[in-house]
């Protein structure tokens, strides 16, 4: 097999993986897993949170992210953070 080929194919094959994973992600789920092993949800709703505004929520699950080392895929960042949104903050964008 020609090397173009292989690497051809080979990009084919991660491409489908990738999108296999990221199809996969669901945020209700991985936060549970995730996010509830520094915190639980009383950081989303107590009087003095950090969070108050849409773009301050992104940037603190990328720090997260960040800290827990999990390298989402930024599409499922999105996916988290709306999740969090939707569930406890209610910010407009």
């Amino acid at each position: 097999m020609s090397m173009v080929i292989r690497s051809t194919l080979t990009a084919a094959l991660l491409g489908l993986i990738a999108t296999a994973v990221q199809a996969e992600f669901a945020p209700g789920p991985y936060h549970d897993a995730q996010c509830m092993r520094c915190h639980d949800t009383t950081v989303y709703t107590r009087e003095d949170r950090r969070v108050r505004s849409y773009p301050a929520l992104e940037a603190q699950v990328a720090r997260c992210d960040a800290n827990l080392a999990t390298k989402l895929f930024p599409d499922d960042l999105s996916l988290l953070v709306e999740h969090l949104n939707t569930k406890y903050y209610r910010f407009t964008k």
